[in-house]
């Protein structure tokens, strides 16, 4: 079963929140309706793909909502508190982990006249295999920058309230996730030009 994450930033109003602090569970539902492919993209992308892990994590995250939620005070957007809880359930569950699970299968060769076009499924595929794989091999401190820039689009003061760090510090780490990913993929660069 293949999730992922709608790009439209979800918003819950404050009414939402305020009624899941008192215990509302109608209002609980609808935070874990709107945030829930967010959280799984997230945690996804940091566990190096890894699905199963990645809905543990989010499972962890929701959880932890229905008993936390009430710390949450407002001094920040919710979406910064709540992607705050999901890096630091990622960084714990990369602590954890000795090595990560290998993306999911290929689709199967089908017939001669599709080819083709599985043909440039595949490669597509291999490229943001690699892609991915590149960017599971950067430690936490450079890929997080990372997955909330390109896959959260999060601008750099979003990310270092995430991550609670200065701006400064997103732009280094960013500057040198990028350097060691074009180290790593450079043999794309061939590939992709043929």
């Amino acid at each position: 079963m293949e999730r992922r994450a709608v790009m439209v930033e979800p918003v819950v109003d404050r009414d939402v929140i305020e009624a899941c602090q008192t215990g509302d569970r109608e209002a609980f539902r609808q935070l874990f309706e709107c945030y829930k492919d967010r959280v799984f993209s997230i945690a996804c992308y940091s566990l190096g793909g890894d699905e199963a892990a990645a809905n543990d994590v989010t499972q962890q995250i929701f959880l932890k909502l229905m008993t936390s939620i009430r710390q949450f005070r407002g001094d920040s957007a919710f979406t910064t508190w709540l992607y705050r809880l999901v890096i630091n359930a990622c960084t714990d569950e990369h602590r954890k982990r000795k090595r990560f699970l290998p993306f999911g299968d290929l689709t199967p060769v089908g017939r001669p006249d599709q080819r083709k076009s599985q043909e440039t499924r595949f490669a597509r595929r291999e490229i943001g295999e690699s892609v991915q794989a590149a960017i599971k091999k950067l430690s936490p401190k450079l890929q997080l920058p990372i997955l909330l820039k390109y896959v959260e689009e999060m601008s750099y003061e979003e990310i270092a309230k995430v991550l609670g760090c200065s701006k400064g510090t997103v732009a280094s780490r960013l500057n040198r996730g990028h350097r060691a990913l074009a180290k790593r993929l450079a043999h794309l660069r061939q590939e992709v030009s043929e």
